[in-house]
Formats: structure tokens, sequence, C-alpha cells
């Protein structure tokens, strides 16, 4: 029944309203509310319009748009897992299979399920592009966090990030929580010059 399809589906997803995510949570920010997966989605989005503006990418902005809206569907059915906690090619296959139990009464479902296999490939500019623009959000939230002076960092011992020895010496030779996170991901994500461009802007000012 195509009405069931389309409020099982809406309902399932309207969950990522209510997720913190993981990075959040791990590093102990303290605010009245702290960012949602769905408002993370939404500033992949904001970020994808505005880079695609800016620096004139040669790239199917729709399609982009549609990748970053459903990149986190998984997360309805595995909760948000960092890097810290779980390899790429685990979390892939978690995630995968969950999008495959998700997607399989949707009519349009192979093509939802496409785009996400897509994105996570990172083989087309688009999914390049919509990466990018998934991972700097995350390094743009975190400053703006940073300079609301809600992260104290001694109080992140049992976090799996913290106690990385390659995060713990970024941390030392940034001297800021933000600093040390905007250059993992310069260092980690392959930014190319624009997105890198962006995340030294968001580094060496304040936003």
């Amino acid at each position: 029944m195509k009405e069931k399809n389309v409020i099982d589906f809406y309902v399932l997803c309207n969950k990522l309203k209510d997720i913190v995510r993981t990075g959040w949570k791990n590093w102990n920010v303290k605010r009245e509310r702290v960012e949602s997966i769905a408002e993370h989605i939404y500033g992949t989005q904001m970020l994808a319009i505005a880079m695609w503006s800016e620096y004139k990418y040669e790239i199917d902005l729709m399609k982009v748009l549609s990748m970053l809206a459903i990149h986190e569907l998984e997360e309805t059915k595995i909760g948000d897992l960092t890097i810290f906690e779980i390899d790429k090619k685990s979390k892939n296959e978690m995630g995968h299979k969950a999008v495959e139990e998700i997607l399989g009464n949707l009519l349009q479902g192979a093509k939802i399920k496409d785009l996400i296999f897509e994105f996570d490939e990172r083989k087309t500019n688009e999914a390049q592009f919509a990466y990018f623009c998934d991972k700097l959000e995350a390094d743009i939230q975190c400053k703006l966090y940073d300079e609301q002076n809600c992260v104290d960092i001694t109080k992140s011992n049992s976090n799996d990030a913290y106690n990385n020895d390659y995060v713990k010496t970024i941390l030392k030779e940034e001297g800021s929580w933000s600093s040390a996170w905007l250059r993992f991901g310069q260092e980690c994500y392959g930014y190319d010059e624009h997105f890198k461009s962006v995340s030294d802007y968001v580094k060496d000012n304040v936003i």
C-alpha cells in the first residue's frame, strides 16, 4: 500500500530529528540543544549550495542534495558510529544491509539505494563533492561549538577519539579543540583546493 509506505518511511526518517550526533556526545558538548543527525543533514545541504555557488563546480547539484538527504539513512537502524568505533569496511557492510531493509518496500527503493552506494564509493564528482560537504560541515559545527565555549577537552578522557595517539598529537600542537578537528579533516579526508581553503578560513577566523 503506497500510503503506508510513504508514512512508514517518513516516520523512520523522523527518528533522525531526535538522535544527537555521536561526536558531540563523546566530546561532552554542553549546550541547551546539541545538533541532531537531521540538523547535520540540513547543514550539509546548505554548505553544498554555497560551495556550488561560489566555486562553480560542474556537478548535478540536485543529485548532490538528494545524496546528502539520504546519506545518513542507515543510522536509523545502526546508530551514528564514528571512525574511532568501527572501521570503514565494517560500517559500510552494516549500513548497506540496513539500507536494503529500509528501502525494501519502496517502489523507487532501488534508485535511492544506488544513490547511497554511489555516495559511499565516492567515484563520481557528485559523490566526492557530497562527501566533502559531509565532512566539512562537521568541522564547521565543531568550530561554532568551540567559539561558544561548549567543550572542555579535559573532561574527554573516556572518548575514543581523545585517546587516539594522532588526535592527542594534533590537540597538543594546535592548542584548541576546533583547530585540531579542522586539521584532522584536512589531513584525513583529501579535500580539494576549494574545500581546503574554506576549512583554512574557518580555522583562522572567528566565524
